[in-house]
């Protein structure tokens, strides 16, 4: 992403000494104390802690450790570990999809050549096809930003590019339904606020960036990847986004959008989930052109889809607390419970000890691949 624009304006730097070890600290202790006091910064072990109990009751109850590797029967582990992007994407109806495309050994020949064909050009969005919380997501401009991103990936990470999809509304949409029923249940939305500033016409953006505790958080990664871009002055109510990324460790903001749910909603999205073979509870993440459209299911396109391993991110609202978070964790968990109950009746068996190791093996073996 660039910043640079007809007006643009740089402040020259006064003097721009290296921090000492003293600046270095009271960053760090900054960023400590925002994450301390924001529980949606917590580490995963400590937010998930009640869930992870609640977990093992219901697998006792199950009798299987792996007893959510049911509740979407189309996706490998029930879309909680490991599964392939690609595949779940490959079931959705094209109408509701940018255009996307796979590549399982990727050079730089063959993806420009495939973008051509499919006439896919710039901007477009690289990420792997297996990953999480937004490793290696990124949106890409040109044909020399292509070739570094793939420069510094794993030799044999297998690839998807998408099309950027430029519409102004991205959210997160938790749709789950009970195996052999018409209809489900659309029980959260997440709308998600890209991390930006405001220019005031006199302040940098690096200075506007140190006075918003989200965005300090992410500031290291800002510098690194803008550098002295940051030293640019945004025109007086310029509202650029540093992160056009979605993803809430990158510094979007989540937003509760329950009222966004209705009856004309949750058939647009049993249309959807219908034809999606053996998917029954999970997360679409979706951009699409305004609240209308979306309750008319029209101009969505789905950058993903997430099974078993989703969560209802609208509790991540700022300021929400804790244990609404828990509460709702729980709830959703006991649906994904009774959800693969369901379909293991009917017949749908549980990922075994076998295959769970062999996907553990997988995903231990490409995060070693993974650059440092």
């Amino acid at each position: 992403m660039s910043f640079a624009t007809p007006t643009e304006r740089l402040r020259p730097p006064v003097f721009a000494a290296v921090p000492g070890w003293a600046d270095r600290l009271s960053q760090r202790l900054d960023r400590f104390l925002i994450r301390l006091r924001h529980w949606e910064y917590w580490p995963f072990s400590v937010v998930y802690f009640p869930v992870i109990i609640y977990y093992g009751w219901l697998a006792l109850k199950a009798r299987s450790w792996f007893f959510f590797s049911a509740s979407n029967p189309g996706i490998e582990s029930g879309g909680m570990l490991g599964e392939s992007k690609m595949d779940i994407l490959n079931r959705i109806d094209a109408q509701y999809k940018p255009k996307t495309l796979f590549f399982p050994q990727p050079t730089i020949d063959a993806v420009l050549d495939q973008m051509l064909l499919a006439d896919c050009w710039f901007p477009v969005v690289a990420k792997p096809d297996r990953g999480e919380r937004g490793w290696r997501v990124e949106k890409i401009h040109s044909v020399a930003e292509l070739t570094a991103y793939l420069h510094d990936s794993p030799a044999d990470l297998a690839l998807i590019v998408q099309e950027y999809v430029d519409e102004p509304l991205e959210l997160g949409v938790f749709y789950y339904r009970m195996p052999g029923q018409p209809t489900g249940t659309v029980s959260s939305i997440v709308v998600k606020e890209f991390l930006s500033v405001v220019g005031d016409g006199t302040s940098t953006l690096r200075e506007l960036l140190r006075r918003n505790p989200r965005a300090r958080l992410q500031l290291p990664t800002l510098i690194e990847r803008y550098g002295e871009r940051l030293n640019s002055v945004p025109e007086p109510g310029e509202n650029p986004v540093l992160e056009p990324i979605g993803n809430h460790c990158r510094g979007t903001k989540f937003l509760d959008g329950h009222y966004l749910i209705t009856p004309e909603l949750v058939a647009v999205f049993d249309r959807i989930s219908q034809s999606v073979d053996g998917f029954y509870y999970g997360r679409y993440d979706l951009r699409c052109r305004s609240i209308d459209d979306l309750h008319r299911g029209q101009t969505i396109r789905i950058l993903e889809l997430n099974g078993a391993g989703a969560e209802p991110a609208h509790i991540y609202q700022p300021g929400s607390s804790i244990r609404t978070a828990w509460r709702v964790l729980l709830r959703h968990w006991q649906v994904l419970y009774a959800i693969s109950r369901a379909n293991h009746q009917r017949g749908v068996p549980y990922m075994t000890f076998r295959e769970a190791r062999t996907i553990y093996r997988r995903i231990q073996r490409d995060k070693a691949a993974r650059p440092s």
